[in-house]
This record gives structure tokens, sequence and C-alpha cells, in this order.
């Protein structure tokens, strides 16, 4: 059972910036979609970004386009999201999601809380 665990969120001010950060217990190498979902008070999941192998990544809204990137780093099994220009309505638990063809993990989510 792969277990995924998220870090970096936190309280951030408005135009500031988080690095989130999702570690997998195993090898991501068999995941062939990895992404960020993110689920805001009173609002259902929506997608933040997600890059699948030998894709570009690609991101939920023009807006996080601009401001988001996902990356991933496979010799240390992390999937990470650099967010920049953060606006209260990102205010929301950040979920790390990772895929293969058979099966689908999520982790515990972290908060992220954008305030001045």
């Amino acid at each position: 059972q792969v277990q995924l665990v998220e870090s970096g969120g936190g309280l951030v001010q408005p135009g500031g910036s988080l690095r989130l950060s999702c570690t997998a217990s195993g090898s991501i190498l068999t995941f062939n979609r990895m992404a960020w979902y993110r689920r805001a008070p009173g609002k259902q999941r929506e997608l933040v970004a997600i890059i699948n192998s030998g894709e570009n990544p690609k991101y939920g809204t023009d807006s996080m386009k601009g401001r988001f990137t996902i990356s991933r780093n496979e010799s240390l099994n992390t999937v990470l999201l650099q967010m920049n220009s953060l606006k209260p309505d990102d205010t929301a638990v950040y979920y790390c999601f990772a895929g293969d063809i058979l099966y689908e993990y999520w982790g515990q989510g972290t908060q992220v809380t954008v305030s001045s």
C-alpha cells in the first residue's frame, strides 16, 4: 500500500509563496499520473495541477497556470507544487494524488491559508 505524505502548507500573506511537497512511500516511477487537488471551504474538490508521464503539466485554470508550477523528482519520490502570488481564494486543503493503471492514491491533505 503506497502512502503519500504532504508537507509545506501553512499561513501566508497575499502575494506570498509556498512550496508543497508530496513524498511517496515507494517509487513514483510506477505512477503515470501525479497531481495536486484542492478543496476550499464549502466548495467541491478541484484540480490544481497534473503531470502525466511523457506530457507537459496541465493546470486547472489559467490563473493557476500563471502562478503555480508542478514538478516531480523521481530520485526523491516526490512531487512538488510551487505556488507564487498567492491569493485569499487559494485558501484550501491541498491533496496529493498518484495513479497507475490499476490504483489511485490520495494523501491526507495539507492546509494552505492565505490571509493578511
